[in-house]
Order: C-alpha cells, then sequence, then structure tokens
C-alpha cells in the first residue's frame, strides 16, 4: 500500500469518526431540547390581557387602567391588504412552508452576501417569532434557535395557518405600550382596522420589527423609509399591489400621532373603587 493509499484511507476514516460523533452530539441535542418542549395547545387557550375601562351609568368613560394598550381581533377582522402588508414584510412564504423557511433563509443569505442591500428578508418565519414571543427569551443561543426551529415545526402541525398569523397580530408589539395591529391602528391613527388606507397599512407592517427606535411617532424619518423603500416596494414586486398603488401610498405624507381615549368623567376615586371591586 503506497504512502497516498495510507493517507487517504486515514483521512476517510477520520472524516466518518468525526461525522459519526457530530450526528451523535446532534442527535443528543434534539432530543434534549424537544423533550423540554412546551405544549403548544396552550395556545389555543391564551386570553390577551386587555385594559380595564370604567364607565359610568351613562356610558362615559371615567378611567382606563392597564399598562399595555390591546384590542384582539380575530383574522375575519383583518383586511386582505393588511394581511399582505405583514407577508410581504415578514414572511412571504407563511401559507407554503411548514414553519421554517429553508428557501427563504438560504435567499438571505446569499443576498447578504452578495448585494450591499441591507433591507433583505430575515430568516425567521411568522412562526418562529410566534413559538418565541409566546415560549421564549429574547436572548439569542444555538439553543434557544433550535427550540425556536422545533416549536416552530410543532406550532405548525397542531395549528391552522390563520390561527397562528392571529397570534401573531394580537401579540406583537408596536412600541408606545400597544400590542397587537388593532391596538396600534387605533392608537397612531385612531382608527379600526377596515378603515385604514394603504399607506398607514404599510406602516403599521414595518413598525415591530423596531417599534421603539422606528415606529412613525418616535422617529417618522426612519418610518417612512421602512414603509415606502421596503414593505410598499415588496407588496408591489410580490404582486400584491401595483406599482402605481405603492406610489401612490408612498406620496402620502407621515401622518401618524397619539390618539388616547379621553376621560368624559373626571371620578378617580369611584374608578379605583370599581377596579379593586373587579380584581
Amino acid at each position: 500500500m503506497t504512502r497516498f493509499r495510507r493517507w487517504l484511507r486515514w483521512l476517510l476514516v477520520t472524516v466518518l469518526v468525526l461525522g459519526l460523533i457530530g450526528a451523535a452530539v446532534l442527535g443528543g441535542l434534539y432530543f434534549a431540547v424537544s423533550s423540554k418542549l412546551p405544549d403548544v395547545q396552550t395556545l389555543r387557550d391564551i386570553e390577551m390581557q386587555e385594559p380595564m375601562y370604567v364607565y359610568a351609568s351613562d356610558g362615559k368613560l371615567m378611567a382606563v387602567f392597564g399598562e399595555s394598550r390591546r384590542t384582539p381581533i380575530t383574522m375575519k377582522e383583518v383586511p386582505e391588504r393588511l394581511k399582505q402588508a405583514f407577508l410581504a414584510t415578514e414572511d412571504a412564504r407563511f401559507y407554503e412552508h411548514g414553519g421554517v423557511d429553508y428557501k427563504g433563509i438560504g435567499r438571505a443569505v446569499w443576498l447578504l452576501a452578495t448585494t450591499n442591500d441591507k433591507r433583505v428578508p430575515g430568516g425567521s418565519t411568522i412562526t418562529q417569532q410566534v413559538a418565541r414571543q409566546f415560549f421564549l427569551s429574547s436572548e439569542y443561543s444555538y439553543t434557544r434557535k433550535l427550540s425556536e426551529i422545533l416549536l416552530a415545526r410543532k406550532i405548525e402541525s397542531e395549528l391552522s395557518k390563520d390561527e397562528i398569523f392571529e397570534l401573531y397580530l394580537n401579540k406583537s408589539f408596536f412600541g408606545n405600550r400597544a400590542y397587537g395591529v388593532a391596538a396600534a391602528a387605533e392608537f397612531y391613527y385612531g382608527k379600526k382596522l377596515g378603515e385604514l388606507d394603504l399607506d398607514e397599512m404599510a406602516s403599521l407592517a414595518g413598525i415591530p420589527k423596531f417599534p421603539s427606535s422606528g415606529n412613525p411617532i418616535s422617529n417618522p424619518e426612519r418610518a417612512r423609509e421602512r414603509r415606502d423603500f421596503y414593505v410598499l416596494q415588496r407588496m408591489a414586486s410580490l404582486g400584491f399591489i401595483s406599482q402605481a398603488e405603492a406610489d401612490a401610498a408612498k406620496a402620502v405624507p407621515m401622518h401618524a400621532s397619539a390618539h388616547e381615549p379621553p376621560v368624559q368623567v373626571e371620578a378617580p376615586y369611584v374608578a379605583e373603587l370599581v377596579r379593586q371591586e373587579m380584581i
């Protein structure tokens, strides 16, 4: 046996042994993580915490209690264009993949490596974000990422796509204590979901990525850039809207402002008594 053949055999054996060790480590990690995954069926029974509104006998608002703004909605209440705005922004292949978009991950890596455009679609699907929002911490680690992927696949096997999308729209943070797209629409525009214009839908879809530093009140310039050059342009490129519709929405000035329900009856002591009685 020549020296080259001995070296080649040693190399093949080494690769085989390392491959077996790697497979064993990955298999052990998989079973260790998967055995600790929570029951995703609990997502069906999630009750979103809402503020408490106290009204006088004549229907006038006396007080609002609660740290978060939230108005839970069902998918039937979400306009198709608003759904498309979030799909274009967060997960265009949401209704096609099984929880993890391996094709999307590969495309994002390729675009980041071959272009200077940093506005490329991210690798986390809507389902992965739901897994993270309800079950996982925000810290980054390989174990947490694996848990996120396994949870996403588990969620997809138990819940329908619309159930997952509804959880995402109700749970996502939109800045200014607004949780959920309905609360965000009410706070930034004083509107119900069905009353939103295309430019407003695109603005809302762009917020969850940067809810504190990129919402249309704290940073209207950054919010407009994201609305115009990412959300609306993505919607047009995916065929959700025409380029003319995108251009028309881009021409609308940013006009978000804080909308708070006005307290019509000043009776804080009575309102506090009601709150104490209810908790």
